[in-house]
């Protein structure tokens, strides 16, 4: 495989794994970190980059007790944290931290959006099923299966400094349980 570096040679050999190097630039490009990259084949990746990129990472958690069982946004509270942030660019991770609650980007204006959601995982997952696993309460295992329907990591791109979130969509945690527990949920951002 060879990759051209606009007036740089950069090559690249499979079999041995090792680069090439040849800077034959003249004297007014040599030194600038970043040129556009084109595959030799034209059908490679092309990238413009126009200064040096300095990737910072920032990491936080926020804890949420839910009121009652179903979705609840958070998308101010990760929102406020992203401000603190030295980041514009880049990519947030959310995990939750637990085996009973999931996150979810879902509608955040229409409240019969959410009530359909929850009433749908009521039905396929419900409390009086045939559940082997009933230790901590008739509510434990179906929200187990909540959650593997669901997700527990989220990554939403950041431009701008901002969530590159649609117009309606939100950050939930979805709780599964009725006892609703401290639910924690980490952060973790890098970008540049």
């Amino acid at each position: 495989m060879r990759w051209r570096l606009r007036r740089l040679s950069l090559s690249f050999d499979r079999s041995t794994g090792k680069k090439n190097n040849e800077l034959n630039a003249p004297a007014d490009v040599r030194g600038r970190k970043f040129l556009r990259l084109d595959s030799a084949s034209g059908t490679g990746p092309s990238v413009q980059l126009s200064h040096p990129a300095m990737l910072r990472q920032a990491n936080h958690r926020i804890a949420i007790r839910a009121s009652r069982p179903g979705l609840h946004d958070f998308t101010s509270a990760v929102t406020s944290w992203l401000k603190t942030t030295d980041v514009s660019d880049g990519l947030l991770t959310l995990f939750c931290r637990h085996t009973s609650a999931s996150l979810v980007i879902q509608e955040n204006a229409a409240p019969a959006a959410r009530r359909d959601l929850e009433a749908y995982f009521e039905r396929i997952a419900p409390e009086d099923g045939p559940y082997e696993h009933d230790e901590e309460g008739p509510d434990d295992m179906p929200a187990h299966l909540r959650t593997a329907l669901t997700q527990t990591q989220l990554a939403i791109p950041v431009q701008g400094g901002t969530l590159a979130l649609g117009t309606w969509q939100g950050i939930f945690l979805f709780e599964h349980r009725r006892n609703t527990p401290e639910r924690e949920i980490a952060l973790h951002l890098i970008g540049e």
